[in-house]
């Protein structure tokens, strides 16, 4: 299981996902080009000191992440406003790759187009959308339960 980022805008949301990761032992790839640089300090604000214990890779493009995840073999679930069923429907698999949408604007048609999957988070009527940290982390919750992949907590 792990969490994909496409082409973050706002250092403060990639920080968070890059802590939650760490925190949860996910895997974090983000596909650049980034729209901030990426030794921002807004970033390390917010990952604070859990990035070093974060499994991170980065990718120059979209080209690069697709050309490695189809020799991988890997399933991609895209979260997107535009899903054709929820989250809470679907049956995830230890293998996962969930992908978040740039803040501004999502992900591109053909980038949509090679989800294997399309996930929507339900909303109030008339609501548009959560923000990216706070849906990967509900989505996230959800796909590590199913899974049975969090973390062992060691006996206090």
């Amino acid at each position: 299981m792990k969490l994909v980022l496409y082409q973050p805008d706002i250092p403060q949301n990639a920080g968070t996902l890059l802590r939650l990761g760490a925190c949860l032992g996910v895997a974090v790839e983000v596909i650049e080009p980034c729209g901030f640089v990426w030794d921002d300090r807004r970033l390390r604000r917010a990952g604070m000191d859990y990035l070093a214990g974060v499994e991170l890779t980065r990718h120059r493009s979209w080209q690069a992440y697709s050309a490695l995840r189809q020799k991988k073999g890997e399933r991609l679930v895209l979260l997107t406003t535009r899903g054709d069923r929820s989250y809470i429907d679907f049956a995830f698999a230890p293998g996962d790759a969930l992908l978040l949408g740039r803040e501004s604007a999502g992900v591109p048609e053909d980038v949509h187009a090679a989800a294997d999957a399309r996930l929507r988070i339900p909303l109030r009527q008339g609501q548009r959308s959560l923000n990216v940290a706070v849906a990967g982390a509900m989505v996230l919750g959800e796909a590590l339960r199913q899974a049975k992949l969090f973390p062992q907590e060691e006996p206090s």
